[in-house]
């Protein structure tokens, strides 16, 4: 048997006794709940068949994956009776009502980073909860009440916010629920540790490509400093590990067709995130604006994301006013 030291480990308590069973602590809980499947499912990889077979196209034109319709449809299944009104995913195009009504609305991701399926890589989930709505998704991330991901890594992490600050609990398979890790994460305000992906820098516009060289520049340049590079290409698992170990995460629009407006959904992408990390201290923006005082023309529509350490996103967001 494995034994490992455990003197720095804890047994926190178990997310059912900490969750609310009412009003969005309700769904918060059904989602939790319903990770272990697709939990289960994502570890048994290429056995049961392929979950990266393609199965058709999502409203954005992306190839929608086994897994991506069957998380999506797995989720409106464990939500049923969860007092929601209105569910916008990924892998509809159709907002979807489940209980006309109900006195919350739903967006989420089901599987973040998707095209990492198959190769155990990882994967995640990001959801935001509002006040039931007229169903068009036009509302700020002000507006949300709640929030959360799920990490599918070597183990199974769950983080959410009822907008009192932000909270991780670990997947504990021998109890069949989750134990709380950390409570009321607050992120540094100060990184050296960036995520973006330099293949699209070319893309940039000049005020980005200028922080992109002095960042690369190290201590020798006008930072001063030396930087360590992270991209996992699943927004979710930069997240989670900026929530943990800090940093700032970088996906700006570009000049390739499709980018002009970045690449990430505003609704259930990019407001899911930006409410975890201002509940955790940090900043979210498009360069330009608060991810949560924007609103989506369309249920589906793409927005730039730049999120973490709150002087580092600053500092970005410097560079990019001061090039234009």
């Amino acid at each position: 048997m494995l034994t490992l030291p455990t003197d720095h480990c804890t047994t926190g308590d178990a997310l059912h006794d900490r969750l609310p069973d009412d009003g969005a602590g309700r769904i918060v809980r059904h989602i939790a709940d319903a990770l272990l499947p697709i939990a289960d499912r994502l570890a048994a990889g290429l056995l049961p068949g392929n979950p990266a077979q393609i199965v058709g196209d999502n409203e954005s034109g992306d190839a929608q994956k086994a897994l991506d319709v069957g998380a999506h449809e797995h989720m409106l299944k464990a939500l049923q009776g969860c007092n929601i009104r209105h569910v916008l995913s990924e892998e509809a195009e159709e907002v979807v009502t489940l209980d006309p009504s109900g006195d919350y609305d739903l967006a989420i991701d089901p599987i973040d980073g998707s095209g990492s399926i198959g190769i155990c890589a990882l994967l995640g989930m990001l959801f935001v909860i509002y006040p039931a709505g007229d169903g068009s998704f036009r509302r700020a991330g002000s507006e949300a009440v709640a929030a959360g991901y799920a990490c599918f890594g070597h183990s199974v992490d769950f983080a959410w916010s009822l907008g009192d600050g932000v909270h991780i609990a670990t997947l504990d398979r021998a109890l069949g629920d989750f134990r709380i890790a950390s409570e009321n994460i607050r992120l540094k305000p100060t990184t050296s540790m960036i995520a973006y992906n330099a293949s699209n820098e070319y893309h940039w516009g000049p005020g980005l490509q200028a922080y992109a060289q002095d960042l690369r520049a190290g201590k020798h340049g006008p930072r001063g400093k030396s930087f360590n590079m992270r991209w996992l290409a699943a927004a979710v698992g930069d997240l989670h590990r900026i929530m943990l170990k800090g940093g700032a995460f970088l996906y700006p629009q570009d000049s390739r067709k499709g980018y002009e407006q970045g690449r990430l959904r505003l609704a259930y992408e990019a407001i899911p995130i930006a409410f975890m990390v201002e509940q955790a201290g940090g900043r979210a923006t498009d360069g330009h604006r608060r991810i949560l005082d924007l609103v989506a023309e369309t249920p589906h529509g793409f927005c730039p994301l730049i999120f973490g350490s709150t002087e580092e996103v600053e500092l970005i967001e410097g560079y990019i006013a001061r090039h234009g």
